[in-house]
Order: structure tokens, then sequence, then C-alpha cells
């Protein structure tokens, strides 16, 4: 008699008679609880499948993160709360309607559309940044020139330290 196990774990059993020359084979496999070839396919196909769709929902929700985020900051500067107060005593009471339109309209857009996809989020986004970042850019503009200013001769100061 003769055993044999492989390393799939198959047993290979054999047994042989010698006064009569007779022989016998067997072999012995684990298939019970084990999954098939085409099962475990099927599930590598599966994961892939979700992996892609679970892609796209992380997208989304961080493009609308972003949106939303964008629309909260925006609204805070121009209704004048916290750091941005500074912001909202500078723009005129049209710019700020405008703003406010704009970043309402947004935030209805987004609350109407739970299930757009993460483009039609960014397309919306740009198209309130559109509106918003010219008017704001305008008061920033002229308030970070200054600042910039200073930062351009200490870079010069470094650069002279350097020869």
């Amino acid at each position: 008699v003769t055993f044999e196990i492989d390393s799939n774990g198959i047993l290979n059993v054999g047994a042989e008679d010698k006064g009569t020359g007779k022989s016998e084979k067997i072999t012995i496999t684990n298939d019970k609880g084990r999954l098939t070839e085409e099962q475990i396919e099927k599930m590598i196909k599966e994961a892939e499948q979700f992996a892609d769709e679970d892609k796209k929902v992380k997208e989304r929700v961080d493009a609308k993160n972003a949106f939303d985020g964008y629309i909260h900051s925006m609204r805070s500067a121009t209704e004048g709360s916290g750091e941005n107060k500074g912001l909202s005593e500078k723009m005129d009471s049209d710019e700020k309607e405008k703003i406010l339109d704009a970043l309402k309209d947004g935030q209805s857009w987004l609350d109407s559309n739970p299930e757009a996809d993460a483009e039609e989020i960014k397309e919306k986004h740009k198209e309130v940044e559109g509106i918003c970042a010219p008017i704001v850019s305008k008061y920033y503009g002229a308030g970070g020139g200054g600042g910039g200013g200073g930062g351009a001769e200490e870079d010069e100061e470094e650069a002279h330290d350097e020869l």
C-alpha cells in the first residue's frame, strides 16, 4: 500500500496484492467546502466591478464635498462672518447679491441632484466659481499685491546672499 499527498492536498492511494499481482489506485480529493475555479473567478470579477463602482462613488463624494465647502466658505466671506469680515465690508450690495444668488443656485442644484456624477458636480462648481471668483479676486488681488511685493524683496535679498 502506498500513500501520496500532493501540494494541493490530494491523496493518492495505491494497493497491490503481491500474490495475485492485482493492483488498485484511488484518488481522494477534499472538494467538500472548497470553491470551484469558476466560483473563484466569479468572485474576482465581482470584486473588480465593485472596486470600479466604489471609485466612482468616492469621486462623486469628493466633488460634492469640495463644492459644498466652496459654497460654505464663499457664503461666510460674503456675509461677513469669521476671518473674512473685511471682504464683506469692501463689497457693494450688488456684488454680494450676485455672489449669494450664485451660491444659493449652487446649493439648490446640489440638493435637487443628489445622484449627480462627479463630472456634473465639478461642472456646476466651476460655473458658480466663475461667477464668484472675479468679484472676490478684485478685493483679494488688491490686498494681496502689497504683501507679495515684500516677499519679492526678501527673495532678492536671499538671491544676493547666495552670490
